[in-house]
């Protein structure tokens, strides 16, 4: 990650422009043109220094919902049961932690619904229980990271 790749991840995380050409008016406040950033994203994601590039919903107020998961996953079937959680498209992300619930990620959807049947495909799949971890409460913390 060069000096202007950082600038681009820096300036892109409080916002983003919405109008008519998003990316050029990004692409004018970071002095650059609208192809180069564009190119520049795609590359940081292909080359997986971003996993993601979009909009944050809260799908909750859209009807939706959002579930934070958990399951306890044999060391020998991690990599197996990884590509299964994340074959389901009402997976947000996924991420390893070092304790006996060893797998973290959140279900995202237009409606529970869609949540709790990702989560059923993911147990019948797995043979692995799905540790449920809905909110009860929201709080507001915005996370940036300086590069």
């Amino acid at each position: 990650m060069d000096e202007i790749d950082q600038r681009i991840v820096n300036a892109l995380q409080g916002g983003f422009p919405v109008c008519e050409r998003p990316f050029q008016a990004a692409a004018e406040e970071l002095w650059m043109n609208e192809a180069e950033l564009i190119a520049r994203i795609e590359r940081m994601l292909a080359d997986g220094m971003l996993t993601r590039f979009g909009p944050l919903y809260n799908a909750d107020r859209m009807g939706g919902g959002n579930v934070l998961a958990a399951m306890a996953v044999p060391e020998a079937r991690y990599e197996e049961v990884t590509e299964t959680v994340n074959a389901q498209p009402e997976i947000a992300h996924n991420y390893r932690r070092e304790h006996e619930l060893n797998m973290w990620f959140v279900g995202a959807s237009d409606s529970p619904e869609a949540i709790e049947a990702a989560f059923r495909r993911i147990e019948e799949e797995t043979g692995l229980p799905v540790y449920r971890f809905p909110k009860e409460r929201e709080f507001f913390v915005e996370f940036k990271v300086a590069i």
